[in-house]
């Protein structure tokens, strides 16, 4: 079944200590997902909506209505302000295109979401097929996720975290757990 193939090692741990460590953990989850979605893509083209396909979506969409929200509200939380506030206007504009993507791609997920919908109201029809409009969208979905996470770990994460404290670190994973209620945590 090729929606349970084996995941690739996660190349960085979600380590509840280590905020920055952690959200790379959150990138790989969102390139693991995003990998699921061009599957989906191509076994919808030959498969059209089967059971395999609907489970997909259904992964697809939980990440992406669940923690893709959490990850961005976590660096417009804690990640982004430390690069506002620095005064260097290059470090500036990342932040802006940054935040841009984070908009865009919510309203691409929107759009996204609901095609993904279609192909499970759909189930079991072999003939059903994406649209051009939709395959388009979600071709350019993956791309900004990928120009997104290969800026944050190039340029913006390093250098966030090099404005930190260690105790600046704690409140940001103490923040990051409460609002995922991690341990039993309140919210």
């Amino acid at each position: 079944m090729w929606i349970v193939q084996a995941q690739r090692s996660a190349q960085h741990q979600a380590n509840h200590e280590q905020p920055f460590e952690w959200l790379q953990a959150c990138h790989d989850r969102v390139e693991h997902t995003l990998d699921l979605l061009l599957r989906l893509l191509e076994h919808v083209d030959a498969q059209g909506a089967d059971e395999q396909a609907v489970q997909a979506a259904a992964q697809v969409m939980r990440y992406f209505d669940l923690a893709a929200p959490l990850h961005h509200q976590d660096e417009e939380l804690h990640v982004f302000p430390q690069l506002k506030d620095s005064g260097d206007p290059v470090a500036q504009a990342w932040v802006q295109r940054l935040q841009a993507d984070h908009e865009a791609m919510t309203a691409d997920w929107v759009w996204l979401r609901q095609a993904l919908l279609r192909l499970q109201q759909a189930a079991g029809d072999p003939h059903w097929r994406w649209s051009d409009d939709e395959r388009r969208v979600m071709h350019a979905f993956a791309q900004r996720y990928e120009d997104h996470i290969a800026l944050e770990e190039g340029r913006v994460f390093p250098r966030a975290e090099g404005c930190m404290s260690a105790d600046e670190r704690a409140a940001m994973s103490a923040d990051m757990l409460r609002r995922r209620a991690v341990g039993g945590a309140g919210r």
